[in-house]
C-alpha cells in the first residue's frame, strides 16, 4: 500500500524546512497568497536536499485574505495568473537544477474549481499548454478532477488530514463549526481511513466515500509539524509507504 503525503509550505509559517523530513511532495506558494521569490528559492533549495516532489501552489491575487476569499476574474486573467505564477517557481527550479512534479491551486481557487466546470476547464487547459507533462492535484472527486482528465492533464485526488467533509464529499466551508480538525487522535483518524478505506466521517456524522491518491496536510496551521510527525509514524507502524507520486495503490 502506497500513498503521498503532501503539504502547501512556503507561506511564512515558519517550519517548512522541518515538515520537510516528513511528507514526500509540497506545494510552494508563488507569492500571490503568501511567500515571496526569496522564500521560494530558500524552499526549492530545502526540499531539494530532502528528496521531496516540488509542485507549484497558484492562488487569486489575494494576499490580504491569503487566498481564501472567493473572486469572480475573467477567465484570461486566471490563465494569465497561473501561467505567471507557476512560470516564476519553475524558474527558480530549473536554475537550481530541479524540475516541476506538479501544480495545486490554493484556497478559493482550489475550491471553486471543484465546482465551477468552466473555472476548472480554464485552470487545466493553463496548465496542460505549459506543461502537459505536469500532474494537477485536485479535491478527490470533483468538477476539477474531471475537467484535468478532459483536458489531458494528468490527475491526483486529494484528501485532507485535517479538514471535514460535508456527506457528499465536498469540505466543508472552513466558517462553519467542525470545518477544522484540530486534535491529533481524529487526524490520524481520518488519515487512516482515507488511506485504508476511502472513507471519512463528514461533519454530520455520516460516512462519505472520498477516493484518494495524496493526503494535505496544511502547513500554515500552528499544529501542522506536530501532525506531519504523528501522521509519517501512523503510516509506517501500519505498513503503509510514502513516496511522491506512489497514489493509494489499494483501493
Amino acid at each position: 500500500m502506497q500513498i503521498d503525503l503532501n503539504a502547501d509550505l512556503g507561506e511564512g509559517c515558519g517550519h517548512d524546512e522541518a515538515i520537510l523530513e516528513y511528507v514526500s511532495s509540497i506545494n510552494v506558494a508563488c507569492a500571490w497568497h503568501a511567500g515571496s521569490a526569496d522564500e521560494m528559492l530558500s524552499l526549492v533549495r530545502a526540499a531539494r536536499l530532502h528528496g521531496v516532489a516540488i509542485g507549484a501552489h497558484p492562488s487569486f491575487p489575494d494576499r490580504e485574505n491569503f487566498g481564501r476569499r472567493e473572486m469572480v476574474l475573467p477567465l484570461p486573467s486566471v490563465r494569465a495568473g497561473v501561467l505567471y505564477q507557476v512560470g516564476a517557481l519553475e524558474g527558480i527550479l530549473r536554475a537550481e537544477g530541479g524540475e516541476l512534479s506538479h501544480v495545486k491551486p490554493h484556497g478559493a481557487m482550489y475550491n471553486q474549481a471543484a465546482r465551477d466546470p468552466e473555472l476548472a476547464h480554464c485552470i487545466a487547459r493553463a496548465i496542460h499548454d505549459f506543461n502537459p507533462k505536469l500532474a494537477v492535484m485536485g479535491l478527490a472527486g470533483s468538477q476539477f478532477i474531471a475537467a484535468l482528465r478532459a483536458e489531458g492533464v494528468s490527475a491526483i485526488e486529494e484528501g485532507f488530514a485535517d479538514r471535514r467533509y460535508t456527506a457528499d464529499g465536498r469540505l466543508t466551508n472552513r466558517n462553519l463549526p467542525g470545518a477544522l480538525i484540530e486534535d491529533e487522535a481524529n487526524v490520524l483518524a481520518q488519515v487512516l481511513s482515507l488511506v485504508k478505506n476511502g472513507t471519512a466521517i463528514a461533519v454530520d456524522g455520516s460516512t462519505c466515500r472520498v477516493r484518494v491518491e495524496t493526503i494535505c496536510l496544511h502547513g500554515d496551521g500552528p499544529r501542522a509539524l506536530d501532525y506531519a510527525r504523528a501522521i509519517r509514524a501512523m503510516l509506517r507502524s501500519e505498513g503503509v509507504e510514502v513516496g511522491p507520486g506512489a497514489g493509494n495503490k489499494s483501493l
